[in-house]
């Protein structure tokens, strides 16, 4: 019996490799790994030795040759293929063990371009997949994680090719070989995956960068795309408890995967489906701000965001905005939850809190409630500076720029047979060009509140209006079918304090003069700020001028759907 082991990942390979020679295969290896087994004590063969054929082009290829393709690929149960194998004098390899070069760790490394092509393994692959194509006869591993099982089987029948003379299943079951040559593709569909990734990296052009006469890069959307997820952990259900659910990372080559997929869970029940979208749409608001903010969500919407120096009071008045929906609702901070802010949530249940950490106190006090998950995510400035004391980032990057904060990327979208693909809405402050529309402009406070409340706005389900007063929502309407009725819903929450109040639209009013424009004009708000561009335009500035309403156009919309 042969095996061929060439590994890039060594955990566990020297042990897996003296259990095979006790069960009487013969090894044979390359490079890094024939030393490490050599090391370990173990007898074991270069594979040149095999094939009659040195490594050349400095170990670009050393395990390409037909005597051990011949020796893999060979169906046992065919004469034909057995005679080939006689003739040409080539011995049946039973067993392949082989996992890639670590190309994504060395792009990650921020190593250069000539040292991640060298990265790119080309032998390996063609190797594994030979090796899964024929898992009738032979086995195949690409995981450590697999060896222990492998050896069982093994132990139960030292006859690994898989058959006996007369077409009998042998005691290393059909249905586990398929499984190791299911996991054998994906890993060199994982692989290549992030190969492509790699060189189409430059082809899409970055946020805010120019684009060609096209209006975007050639290759933004490219005629065939794969994506690459690793299963991050199985959820307690689904969007209801009858179905099942789990929460995959997607790898990014050179992007390290931040925000709830890579956030650590503290304390609490385990996380659901509704739990992970919920906590994902409160860290998605919150990450748009700079000073300190907390967003609170219901079913993936926000009812109350903040800003304001003390963490504690942006709290309050994110709840404020709406005492009544954050119940059972997800918490998100972009600073550490102090221990003022927890008591400030006394009385109030909630499924989950995101924050970049929490205060030993804080933790404490949060970790008596039973139910309540709390996740850490990592929100620390590319170059590794941590947040101050104060609960503040340091100088330098903005929370745009941090790892965990919303990549410039693409927005991905399921539908019955296939996938929207779209780029991420990501509209920077030093890209948003205000124009004034009306006769007045609006003043340095109501600018602030404009500016605050067109970035709440965006992550408000669509139809979306939001009502904002010094750096706090005061209410919020969405996911409304037509413009007047969230108007309604946000004026309502509003109550008192829409009097010099701002109000944000996330799309142009179709209409103006006793309609959504002039509901808001007569609950006493003061400046108003919409994308612009409806027919009826002219109507909504001249019903801001006879009010005195300050307008301003941004000329971009936010639909969320």
């Amino acid at each position: 019996m042969i095996a061929f082991i060439s590994v890039s990942d060594k955990a566990g390979v020297q042990e897996f490799a003296r259990e095979l020679a006790e069960l009487g295969f013969e090894i044979y290896s390359t490079g890094g790994t024939q030393r490490a087994l050599a090391e370990a004590g173990l007898s074991v063969r270069g594979i040149s030795s095999l094939t009659g054929f040195p490594e050349i082009l400095g170990g670009r290829i050393k395990s390409i040759h037909p005597i051990l393709y011949g020796g893999v690929l060979a169906r046992r149960d065919l004469p034909e293929h057995m005679d080939d194998l006689r003739r040409n004098d080539i011995p049946p390899i039973d067993l392949v063990c082989v996992n890639l070069y670590p190309f994504v760790e060395t792009v990650a490394s921020g190593a250069a371009h000539d040292e991640c092509l060298e990265q790119i393994d080309i032998g390996g692959p063609a190797i594994i997949r030979a090796a899964a194509k024929n898992y009738p006869f032979v086995l195949v591993l690409v995981d450590p994680a697999d060896y222990a099982g492998a050896l069982d089987r093994l132990r139960a029948d030292a006859r690994p090719s898989g058959r006996t003379g007369d077409g009998a299943a042998d005691n290393v079951p059909l249905e586990f070989r398929r499984r190791l040559a299911e996991k054998a593709f994906q890993h060199t569909a994982h692989y290549d995956t992030a190969i492509v990734q790699y060189l189409r990296a430059d082809a899409r052009p970055r946020t805010g960068a120019r684009l060609g006469p096209s209006g975007r890069g050639e290759e933004a959307f490219p005629e065939r795309m794969t994506l690459a997820f690793d299963k991050a952990l199985d959820l307690r259900y689904g969007e209801n408890p009858h179905q099942r659910a789990a929460l995959y990372r997607e790898e990014r080559v050179g992007a390290p995967a931040g925000g709830i997929v890579a956030a650590e869970k503290l304390h609490g029940l385990d996380l659901s489906y509704i739990n992970v979208m919920d906590a994902d749409a409160a860290w998605q608001a919150v990450m748009e701000f700079d000073d300190p903010s907390v967003v609170i969500v219901k079913h993936a919407s926000p009812c109350g965001i903040a800003s304001h120096e003390e963490i504690a009071e942006a709290y309050r008045r994110a709840f404020e905005s709406d005492p009544v929906s954050p119940f059972g609702g997800i918490i998100a901070a972009n600073r550490p939850v102090t221990e003022s802010m927890v008591a400030a949530m006394k009385g109030m249940r909630y499924d989950v809190i995101v924050a970049p950490d929490y205060e030993p106190a804080a933790l404490q006090r949060l970790q008596k409630r039973r139910d309540l998950r709390i996740l850490r995510a990592d929100i620390r400035p590319r170059a590794g500076a941590r947040l101050g004391p104060s609960g503040r980032l340091p100088e330098g990057p903005a929370l745009s720029e941090v790892e965990g904060a919303p990549a410039a990327d693409l927005d991905y979208r399921r539908v019955t047979g296939g996938l929207l693909v779209q780029d991420a809405d990501r509209c920077p402050d030093d890209r948003l060009e205000l124009r004034v529309v009306t006769k007045r402009a609006p003043t340095a406070g109501e600018l602030a509140d404009l500016r605050f409340a067109w970035k709440v706005v965006k992550h408000v389900k669509s139809n979306a209006i939001v009502v904002a007063k010094d750096g706090a929502t005061v209410g919020i309407g969405g996911g409304q079918q037509n413009r007047k009725t969230p108007v309604e819903l946000a004026l309502r929450l509003a109550g008192e304090k829409a009097k010099g109040a701002v109000l944000a639209s996330d799309a142009f009013f179709p209409f103006a003069r006793d309609d959504a424009v002039e509901m808001a004009c007569r609950a006493g708000v003061t400046a108003i700020i919409q994308p612009g561009g409806a027919v009826r335009d002219e109507e909504a500035v001249e019903v801001c001028d006879e009010y005195g309403v300050a307008m301003v156009f941004s000329g971009e919309r936010h639909f969320r759907h």
